[in-house]
């Protein structure tokens, strides 16, 4: 049950996050990465998300994951009121640098029940020369 000060501030952090640009984003692209021998696995949760809004692009070392939610396939659209919405809408991107040797042919993905899985093997990496910082005083 919902008291004055319970309904207060729940509408001030609504008003606040709306005009703040906070949106509550809890659970989209949430990406847990393991380390096996044969190299990386990615799982990463897109939900609400269609396989065919998904897309994995390999660029100068980087991956780039980028998926899109839309309220246009929502069939109750314009026959309701709304209270409160508070499901995403939208685009969003993340970024994971995985070196300048995988190519395109070495990743492997699959998309199931609003999970993005990615297979990217370990390649050998350029071993980067250590630098010898000389210390400066005060």
């Amino acid at each position: 049950m919902y008291t004055t000060y319970t309904f207060a501030r729940n509408l001030f952090d609504e008003i606040a996050d709306s005009a703040f640009g906070n949106h509550n984003t809890t659970g989209l692209m949430n990406t847990d990465i393991r380390e096996t021998e044969k190299g990386l696995e990615m799982a990463i949760d897109l939900p609400g998300v269609e396989k065919e809004n998904v897309n994995a692009e390999l660029k100068d070392g980087y991956l780039y994951i980028s998926a899109a939610i839309s309220r246009s396939n929502d069939p109750e659209e314009g026959k309701s009121k709304y209270l409160r919405r508070e499901r995403f809408v939208g685009s969003m991107r993340r970024t994971f640098s995985v070196g300048d040797k995988v190519t395109q042919e070495d990743i492997h993905a699959r998309f199931h029940n609003g999970v993005l899985c990615i297979f990217i093997p370990k390649k050998q990496q350029p071993v980067l020369q250590e630098k010898n910082l000389i210390a400066i005083e005060d």
